[in-house]
């Protein structure tokens, strides 16, 4: 299973919970798609777009289980990121942990084991 990850905010993660699927942030209705990182990209994903923001979620997906509506696209130095054009069903959802905010200011992530 390869694994790729959404950093959202916690009161957005609690909607998606209520409706039962993620819809996306703001950011990502602008930009027609869901953003993922894999885990060698989200630390650099939570510095440059969520620098300093407390109440972050990290979810965990299985990259498999979102099927051809995910699509990988060149982004930041042309690296290639996971864009989800669709919404986030829960049966792809692996785990979800906290993403607090460590003393010098930058995210604390969990293991990506």
């Amino acid at each position: 299973m390869t694994t790729i990850y959404k950093i959202c905010t916690a009161a957005e993660w609690r909607t998606a919970e209520r409706e039962g699927v993620y819809r996306g942030s703001a950011a990502d209705h602008h930009d027609g798609f869901i953003h993922f990182s894999t885990a060698e990209q989200a630390a650099e994903t939570a510095a440059k777009h969520f620098a300093g923001q407390r109440d972050l979620v990290l979810v965990a997906v299985d990259e498999r289980a979102l099927g051809t509506a995910l699509k990988w696209e060149p982004s930041r130095g042309g690296a290639l990121f996971p864009h989800l054009y669709g919404t986030l069903d829960f049966e792809a959802v692996r785990r979800v942990d906290a993403l607090p905010l460590g003393a010098a200011g930058r995210h604390v992530f969990p293991d990506f084991g």
